[in-house]
C-alpha cells in the first residue's frame, strides 16, 4: 500500500497539495474549535500594527491583519493564513527535496511531512509558527539555488525569504548562520562571502533594523522576554531536569511519530561521523536540520525547552531522510513511520468530534480544553455587562489574570471592545503592558473581570478608583469551582506606571 501512495505521489504530488488543501479548508469551518489564547492574543496585536511587539516580530500580527481585513473578526478568518501558508509550504517543501534529490525521494518527503502531526497543528492554529514554517522552507529552495546552481538572483530572493522568516520569529536568524557555517567549512564555496553572501544578509538586516528601533524606543522588552527562556535556574533539581528532558523527548514522539523521530536521530548520529564523505548538498542538509536539532536535545538536557522549537529543523531532515530512502536505505522503517504518523494525524484531526462522543471534556486526556469555552465565557459575561452598564463607550474593560483573558475577551465580546490588563508586580510581562493603561478614561468608569475574590484585589488597583465594588459572578466553564468575579471600578483618578524589566 505504501508503496502504492508513493508512486501516486511521484506521478500526482500536485493533486494531494490541492486535496489536502480542500480538506483543510474545509475543516477550518467546521472543526467548532474556539481560539486558543495565543491565537487571540496575535489577532489583538494585529489590531495595532507595528514594527515589534513584547515577545516576537510582527508578522503574524501583518497576516492576520490582513486575513481580517478582508474577511472580517470572525474565528476561522483568524486563522485562514495558516491554510494558505501551509499549501505554500507543501509546494516549496516538495520543490525542496526535489532539486536537492529526485522526483521519488520528493514524492516520499511530501507524504512523510503530511504524515507529521505538527504539520496538521500548524495547519489549524494561527500563531507565529506557520510563517516561520513556509518561509524558512522556501528560503532553503533559493538558497539551493543559490549554493548550488549557481544562480546570482536566487541569493536575494533567499534574503528576502530569510528576512520575511525573522519577521516571523528569532529562530529565523540561525539560517544565516548555517549558510555561513557552510561556507566556511567547503574551501570552493569561501569565496561567496566577499559579494553573494553579503546580498543574501542586505535583506536580512534592512528588516531588522526596525526592529531594533522598535525595543530601542520600549526598553528592550522582546529581548528581555527572549532572554528569559534561556540560562539554566540553580533552583531546578536534576530530577526536574530529567523530567523536563523526559516530556521534551516525548512531545518529539509526538509531533514527529515514534518511529521517524528515532530515525532522524539514528540519521543524524550516523551522518555526523561520516560528514566529509556526504555530498555538498547533504552537508547542507544536515547542518541546516539535523545538526540543529541535536543542539536543541543537548539543550533540552540542562534547561527547558519548549517542544515546538526544533519543528524547523524537522524540514531539512526529513528531505534527507528521503533521499536516503530513494537510495535503498530505511525501507522497513519508512512504512511503518508513515501508517503510524497517517494514524496520529487522522486522529488529530479527529478529536474534536471523539471527544465529544465519548463525553471526555476536561479529563486528562482532552487536549483540546484550549479550544473551547471561551465563547461561551465571553457570552455569560455580555449578558452581565448589559444589565449592569448602561454607556457601553464610556465603561471600559480591565482584566487581573492572565493575559489570555484580557486577548480572549477581547476577541468573542460582541463589540471587540479594547481590553487593559492590569499587572500587579508593576512588571512589563505582555503585550497589554507595553501598550498604555486606560489614560484615556482618567474620570470614566471601569468594569474589571477576575478569577479573584474580593479579598485578592490588590489594594494599588482598588486605589485607582473612586469607589470599587463587586456587581456580578459569571460561572467558569473551565473550572467550575473558580468562577469569574466582575467589579465596577468608578472615576479612575490614575493609572499605576509599569516598570522596565531590567
Amino acid at each position: 500500500m505504501v508503496d502504492r501512495l508513493v508512486e501516486f505521489a511521484q506521478k500526482r504530488p500536485y493533486s494531494i497539495i490541492l486535496a489536502v488543501l480542500l480538506f483543510r479548508f474545509a475543516y477550518l469551518f467546521v472543526n467548532g474549535l474556539d481560539l486558543i489564547g495565543d491565537e487571540s492574543y496575535y489577532w489583538d496585536w494585529s489590531r495595532r500594527p507595528d514594527w515589534c511587539y513584547y515577545s516576537k516580530p510582527p508578522m503574524v500580527a501583518w497576516l492576520i491583519g490582513l486575513s481580517t481585513w478582508l474577511g472580517g473578526d470572525y474565528t476561522a478568518v483568524v486563522r485562514l493564513p495558516a491554510v494558505v501558508l501551509g499549501t505554500v509550504f507543501l509546494v516549496f517543501f516538495y520543490a525542496v527535496a526535489n532539486v536537492f534529490f529526485n522526483r521519488k525521494a520528493a514524492a516520499i518527503a511530501l507524504l512523510m511531512v503530511l504524515a507529521m502531526p505538527f504539520n496538521a497543528l500548524a495547519n489549524l492554529v494561527m500563531t507565529i509558527d506557520p510563517p516561520l514554517y513556509c518561509f524558512w522552507i522556501i528560503s532553503l529552495y533559493f538558497l539551493h539555488n543559490a549554493l548550488f546552481k549557481q544562480q546570482p538572483y536566487a541569493w536575494f530572493w533567499a534574503g528576502l525569504a530569510t528576512a520575511a522568516a525573522v519577521l516571523s520569529k528569532q529562530t529565523a536568524l540561525l539560517l544565516p548562520l548555517v549558510v555561513g557555517v557552510f561556507l566556511a567549512l567547503d574551501y570552493d564555496r569561501r569565496k561567496l562571502f566577499k559579494r553573494e553572501f553579503l546580498i543574501y544578509l542586505a535583506p536580512i538586516i534592512v528588516c531588522i533594523i526596525p526592529i531594533l528601533l522598535w525595543n530601542q524606543q520600549h526598553d528592550w522588552v522582546m529581548f528581555g522576554h527572549s532572554k528569559g527562556h534561556f540560562g539554566v535556574k540553580e533552583s531546578a533539581s536534576w530530577i526536574k531536569r530529567l523530567d523536563d528532558t523526559a516530556s521534551f523527548e516525548f512531545y518529539q514522539m509526538l509531533l514527529a511519530t515514534p518511529v521517524l523521530y528515532p530515525a532522524i536521530l539514528m540519521m543524524t548520529w550516523r551522518a555526523g561521523f561520516k560528514f566529509k564523505q556526504l555530498t555538498a548538498k547533504e552537508q547542507f542538509l544536515l547542518l541546516s536540520g539535523p545538526f540543529l536539532l541535536a543542539i536543541i536535545i543537548v539543550l533540552s538536557l540542562i534547561q527547558k525547552v519548549q517542544g515546538n522549537w526544533p519543528i524547523p529543523f524537522y524540514f531539512s531532515a526529513l528531505i534527507l531522510l528521503a533521499g536516503q530512502y530513494a537510495e535503498g536505505n530505511w525501507q522497513k522503517t519508512m512504512p511503518r513511520g508513515l501508517l503510524t504518523g497517517f494514524a496520529m494525524v487522522l486522529i488529530t484531526y479527529a478529536l474534536p468530534l471523539l471527544i465529544q462522543i465519548f463525553n471526555l471534556h476536561h479529563t486528562v486526556v482532552d487536549p483540546t480544553y484550549r479550544f473551547r469555552h471561551w465563547h461561551e465565557l465571553a457570552s455569560a459575561i455580555d449578558s452581565e455587562r448589559r444589565n449592569i452598564i448602561s454607556d457601553q463607550q464610556q465603561t471600559f474593560i480591565l482584566t487581573l489574570g492572565h493575559r489570555y483573558l484580557a486577548s480572549e475577551l477581547a476577541f468573542y465580546l460582541p463589540d471587540h471592545p479594547k481590553t487593559f490588563r492590569y499587572e500587579p508586580s508593576g512588571l512589563i510581562t505582555s503585550q497589554y503592558e507595553v501598550w498604555p493603561g486606560p489614560i484615556n478614561y482618567i474620570g470614566k468608569q471601569g468594569l474589571i473581570i477576575t478569577e479573584q475574590n474580593p479579598d485578592q484585589i490588590p489594594v494599588e488597583l482598588k486605589s485607582a478608583f473612586q469607589s470599587f465594588k463587586e456587581v456580578a459572578t459569571v460561572v467558569n466553564p473551565m473550572n467550575i469551582n473558580s468562577p469569574y468575579h466582575l467589579y465596577l471600578g468608578s472615576d479612575l483618578k490614575s493609572w499605576p506606571p509599569q516598570k522596565a524589566n531590567f
